[in-house]
């Protein structure tokens, strides 16, 4: 279980635009940060671990997917806002679905396959939609 005071520096952290026939992978968050909101799966990258390793570990720890990595998306920057929080640097890498079916760890309660044009009123994190299309154009480079 996470700290309930959060780090005094920032956090380096991964998340993956997971692709499966068209469509992408996002899951909702069941503790905060960002709880109740769909986001990408990912964490923190543990020290000594580079990105690539942190971000197979944390899908299959979130998820239980085995993925193909393909390429640096973006990133993101979190900062503690009013509410607290921590400060994160999130690398988001696009990816490609290579085997398994979606089983969430606790820190996920709802996960949905879809397309990037259908959100309909999904709640989001902060940045998703954009991220999402870089990943897009990562894949079809």
């Amino acid at each position: 279980m996470a700290s309930p005071v959060p780090p005094q520096h920032p956090q380096l952290a991964v998340s993956a635009a997971i692709f499966r026939e068209g469509k992408i992978l996002l899951v909702r968050r069941a503790r905060s940060p960002a709880r109740g909101l769909y986001s990408l799966p990912g964490g923190r990258v543990e020290f000594g671990e580079t990105l690539h390793t942190a971000l197979r570990r944390e899908v299959d720890e979130e998820t239980a997917l085995k993925i193909d990595i393909i390429g640096l998306a973006g990133w993101r920057e979190v900062v503690p806002g009013t509410s607290g929080g921590g400060h994160y640097l999130i690398m988001t890498f696009a990816a490609r679905w290579c085997s398994g079916d979606p089983v969430l760890n606790d820190e996920h309660d709802d996960f949905r396959w879809m397309a990037l044009e259908s959100l309909d009123d999904l709640e989001v994190t902060d940045g998703l939609q954009e991220i999402m299309d870089a990943a897009r154009r990562v894949l079809e480079a």
